[in-house]
């Protein structure tokens, strides 16, 4: 008897957490929607293509922001889903012993460290550095490439681009670890044994089965990039415009919430903050939605 009441407990218990959870998101989406009406109303859809963002004539269009949420995001997700992946599988398929374990929980640690951390060491380690060495460095031999010409600021998309990659990598190279390390044994072991190499059972065994999670910890540190805030804003810039350099400083939606909302001294500015954010959380939900699919759609067909 006493066992049935704690299965029907859990069982409710779990319903209403469901059921708080989804509330809380359509609580947020119609807020959002709510407050982002009299910009609506200004603007249309014409507000995700206008260029412009301008308090003082009350001009306001999310492009800008947009375009460097888009490219910092995906700057960090190339670069670290190279590092992080050839990592974890250095992690678990080479390396033996107390040296993986401890390197391990090293890079559990960088996830755990807060991003402010991370933006104070941008903006006075990371920013400094490019502007007298890594930025020259670029310009001196990739420099007939528009991504690496203009003047070099040591802020701007290549310092928030570089700031996300290094936030995500410890994540995606945990989780991918994780995944690696789920593969039976027994697949690793069938490979060897029909003569196949260490890259071979990688490539043909370990990689293939665990490509679902591996996609699935691409996918997370995409959306922690496309969110992120504090760090980015101290290093990418803020400046709202559209230019093919690197170099130049930049903004995101996400810093532009963080850093204009005590400012917004009118309604409609108010209002386009407000739908700047909306976007902003419709970009994650779909992101994760179509990623969630694509696993799904990976796994049937494993």
């Amino acid at each position: 008897m006493w066992h049935r009441i704690a299965e029907q407990i859990t069982q409710t218990w779990v319903r209403v957490s469901l059921l708080v959870m989804l509330a809380l998101l359509a609580a947020l989406l119609i807020m959002l929607i709510g407050q982002s009406m009299d910009a609506f109303h200004a603007f249309s859809w014409k507000f995700l293509v206008i260029s412009t963002w301008d308090p003082v004539h009350r001009i306001f269009g999310a492009l800008p922001f947009l375009y460097g949420t888009v490219v910092t995001s995906l700057f960090a997700i190339v670069n670290a889903g190279i590092i992080g992946v050839g990592s974890s599988i250095f992690l678990v398929y080479v390396l033996r012993g107390t040296l993986r374990n401890v390197l391990g929980l090293f890079i559990e640690l960088l996830a755990a460290i807060p991003s402010v951390v991370y933006g104070l060491w941008g903006i006075y380690v990371l920013a400094p550095w490019l502007q007298r060495t890594g930025e020259p460095f670029l310009h001196k031999y990739l420099g007939f490439l528009p991504l690496f010409s203009g003047t070099m600021l040591g802020v701007g998309f290549l310092a928030g681009g570089l700031i996300l990659t290094i936030m995500i990598l410890p994540t995606i190279t945990a989780i991918s670890r994780d995944v690696l390390q789920a593969v039976p044994t027994d697949l690793i072991e069938g490979a060897y044994a029909i003569g196949a190499t260490r890259v071979e059972s990688i490539r043909y065994v370990g990689f293939p089965f665990a490509r679902s999670g591996i996609i699935g910890a691409l996918m997370l540190g995409f959306g922690r990039a496309v969110g992120e805030t504090i760090a980015v804003t101290m290093v990418i810039g803020n400046r709202p415009q559209i230019v093919a350099s690197l170099f130049a400083p930049g903004y995101t939606m996400a810093s532009v919430i963080a850093n204009e909302f005590t400012e917004a001294t009118n309604p409609l500015y108010t209002s386009s903050l407000y739908e700047v954010g909306l976007i902003l959380l419709l970009t994650t939900v779909i992101f994760y939605g179509g990623a969630r699919f694509l696993v799904w759609r990976m796994s049937r067909t494993a």
